[in-house]
């Protein structure tokens, strides 16, 4: 699990003491919902260890924005926080995580003292910004296929884990599509000799 002078390696050694006496760590399970549509932000996170999925939901259809991994934040939590308006999106951990909270009107307190707290926050938007980017444009121009492939290569990637045990449905759910289609375009990348699906799950080759 990374530390708080891991993570906030940017930050004055006063700053980093203000959210080591501040902040509030906890250990949540895999596949808790920790924020959701509609709430109002009382703390702005920041993993510690595990990984959290960000994701809009639409008529029953889910779709993944980003993951937030070990020393990175939710930026939409924050932005909501910033607005003073109900969060946009949903988030759940994927895997056993910790989480450090901090306190929304605290860190508003230390961007107004450290400058280097809004540094900080800005580089979260810039990587974030990033990976939406990335994501409008599989969405509108690439195919569902290629768009599979590159979700289980992130999988893989962040999990460390190859193969990956995750079902058809959540897959569906993570690219805003019906399971049926999945399975379907799954067993096309099988049969094309790049993944095997075995007891073990799903393992790229």
């Amino acid at each position: 699990m990374k530390t708080e002078n891991e993570i906030f390696t940017q930050l004055s050694s006063a700053l980093v003491s203000e959210i080591q006496n501040h902040g509030i760590k906890k250990d949540v399970p895999a596949e808790i919902e920790v924020m959701r549509e509609g709430q109002y932000i009382k703390a702005i996170p920041f993993v510690m260890k595990g990984l959290v999925k960000v994701f809009s939901r639409y008529d029953d259809k889910e779709l993944l924005l980003y993951y937030i991994k070990p020393g990175e934040s939710c930026i939409m939590s924050f932005d909501a926080c910033l607005q003073n308006k109900p969060s946009k999106v949903y988030a759940s951990t994927e895997e056993n995580s910790t989480i450090l909270l901090l306190p929304v009107e605290k860190v508003f307190q230390w961007m107004r003292e450290y400058p280097e707290m809004n540094t900080l926050f800005f580089l979260q938007y810039n990587s974030r910004y990033s990976e939406l980017i990335t994501m409008i444009n599989q969405v509108l121009f690439e195919k569902l296929d290629k768009r599979l492939m590159e979700y289980l290569k992130a999988k893989t990637r962040l999990t460390k884990k190859n193969p990956i045990n995750i079902p058809h449905r959540k897959i569906a759910n993570d690219l805003g599509t019906a399971r049926e289609v999945v399975t379907r375009i799954l067993k096309k990348l099988e049969n094309e000799g790049r993944i095997s699906q075995n007891a073990e799950g799903i393992k790229i080759i």
